[in-house]
């Protein structure tokens, strides 16, 4: 029965030298013993039942044992050819298993042209569902190619761009594709995945092919901007960087990163920065060719518009990115093992015109020094060295005028500048002194002159009430029965008592004077008084009773 159905046995049975032949190699046979038994039973007349994940097997099988039309009517490759045209092709999820079974058939599954039927259904069909998706979720489709080899997913993608799809939609294939086969490498988009392999064992079999299928879902990165989510971007960077892919891999993923630096946070440019367990990598180069690139692209389409490029006019996104990478500084500023060039190099490769202050540089510089106690005071000055200390602002300046971390030079500069700001103030106010300002927006000068005023009227009160309390002793002591002598002595006394009293009055009455050292100033006088003589007041005198 088998040689009636497989040309393949025939030909073995009748080359073979042995008379009485009782055993044959068929040891590569695609699809290995269980579909040898399937092809056995089709010669037999058993029924077995063809489905989507053994119609390539089997195919393959046929084809390999020569089970065609040609040696014997509706043989077995005819019926597996048919199966693959009028059911396993018709759709997208079966034309995708049929797909993934062919990985175990290489190479012959590729010979036979199984692999590019499969790829060119996928492609249509997940075009197709691109552009008009006919269930829900609408990227359904994508969750079914993460079942594919790299190398497979690859000729999909390659299929679906000759058909013209939208890149978003490419896009959006990759990032599902790469979450689902990095599961443990990029498991979400905070660093915080778990250590999938040894990092120490660089050339196991696991690593081996993690880093493969990095390089590749890199290669598959379409060009247009803005396609990928930036946490995305430095994800895949981080796993890049921790299976030590090649330097093309690296480069390429670093330049898109840096085309969107401006939409980055301090979390997403931190990724690249960390492994899986925790602990933080050496390299920071990476970072830094990022930034670098990012501000040479801005340097070029000419965003400083000034000769100097560290006094021109930056763009927002600069200015933007500046405020960035001081909170990034600030986050790895605890690093033990960070030293003072490395920290100076990524603080610099930003211009000083993109920081309208410094006060979150300062920060990171702090926050540095309390990490790395035994700097003494010149690689105190070296880290400050990035530092403006006039362009931080009044909070900031007080603090690091109180901060015994930061070296002399830098607190004299924070002091200095906080006298010529108050002297600059002080002569300011004076030239507006005609203006009135509304109480929220007085001076620390102001405020002190208004409550010394308010203790003098306090204290003037308190006289006056005593200079009121002594005049009524004084009337009921002139009332009273005494002495001629006495009376005279005492009032006498008294008068003398009373005019110095009264003296001492005038005197802090003459303070208050509101006329005082501009009796002679009519500027205010309307002109239709002219016939009144102003220029000296009339002589008044003042009385309490």
């Amino acid at each position: 029965m088998l040689v009636a159905k497989s040309n393949y046995i025939r030909k073995l049975i009748m080359e073979s030298k042995d008379s009485d032949v009782t055993r044959i190699n068929l040891s590569d046979i695609p699809g290995g013993p269980e579909i040898f038994e399937k092809a056995a039973k089709f010669c037999y007349g058993v029924n077995f039942e063809i489905t989507v994940q053994n119609v390539a097997a089997l195919h393959c099988a046929a084809e390999f044992l020569q089970m065609t039309d040609k040696y014997c009517d509706n043989n077995l490759a005819g019926r597996t050819q048919d199966f693959l045209s009028q059911v396993a092709l018709s759709s997208l999820s079966g034309a995708i298993v049929v797909l993934k079974s062919c990985e175990i058939l290489l190479p012959i599954s590729r010979d036979l042209g199984i692999v590019r039927r499969c790829v060119d259904v996928v492609g249509a069909k997940a075009c197709n569902e691109a552009m008009f998706p006919c269930r829900t979720p609408p990227n359904w489709w994508t969750e079914e190619l993460c079942i594919l080899d790299v190398d497979f997913f690859s000729d999909v993608v390659s299929s679906m761009k000759q058909r013209g799809v939208k890149p978003s939609s490419l896009a959006s294939a990759i990032i599902t594709y790469t979450e689902k086969s990095l599961r443990d490498l990029v498991r979400d988009h905070s660093g915080r995945g778990v250590k999938y392999s040894d990092p120490g064992d660089n050339e196991s079999d696991e690593r081996s092919q993690q880093r493969d299928l990095v390089q590749s879902i890199v290669s598959l990165l379409p060009s247009d901007k803005g396609l990928f989510p930036v946490n995305f971007l430095c994800s895949l960077l981080r796993c890049a960087v921790f299976l030590d892919t090649s330097l093309t891999c690296k480069n390429e993923l670093e330049k898109r990163i840096s085309v969107v630096l401006e939409h980055v946070s301090v979390d997403d440019l931190l990724i690249p920065s960390f492994t899986y367990d925790g602990e933080r990598l050496l390299d920071l180069d990476s970072v830094r060719r990022i930034i670098s690139a990012f501000v040479e692209k801005e340097k070029n389409v000419g965003v400083f518009n000034g000769g100097d490029f560290n006094r021109g006019v930056c763009s927002v996104s600069l200015q933007r990115v500046a405020k960035t990478v001081d909170s990034y500084l600030a986050e790895i500023a605890t690093y033990g093992d960070l030293t003072i060039s490395k920290f100076n190099a990524i603080a610099n490769l930003v211009p000083k015109s993109a920081r309208k202050s410094d006060d979150d540089l300062y920060r990171a510089i702090d926050i540095f020094l309390k990490a790395h106690p035994n700097l003494d005071e010149i690689e105190r000055e070296k880290v400050c060295s990035s530092m403006d200390p006039l362009k931080l602002s009044y909070d900031a300046r007080l603090h690091a005028s109180q901060n015994k971390r930061l070296p002399v030079n830098i607190v004299l500069h924070a002091l200095y500048y906080d006298q010529l700001k108050l002297r600059s103030g002080v002569a300011e106010q004076e030239e507006r002194a005609v203006v009135v300002l509304p109480e929220a927006l007085k001076t620390r000068s102001q405020l002190q002159a208004d409550t010394t005023l308010a203790k003098e009227n306090e204290a003037l009160r308190s006289e006056l009430m005593k200079m009121k309390m002594y005049v009524s002793d004084m009337q009921k002591n002139k009332n009273g029965a005494g002495a001629s002598s006495s009376n005279s002595s005492s009032l006498v006394s008294s008068k003398k008592s009373k005019h110095t009293f009264f003296s001492s009055v005038s005197k802090k009455l003459g303070k208050l004077n509101p006329f005082k050292n501009g009796s002679k100033d009519t500027s205010h006088i309307d002109e239709d008084l002219g016939g009144v003589d102003i220029t000296k007041p009339r002589r008044r005198r003042f009385s309490i009773s």
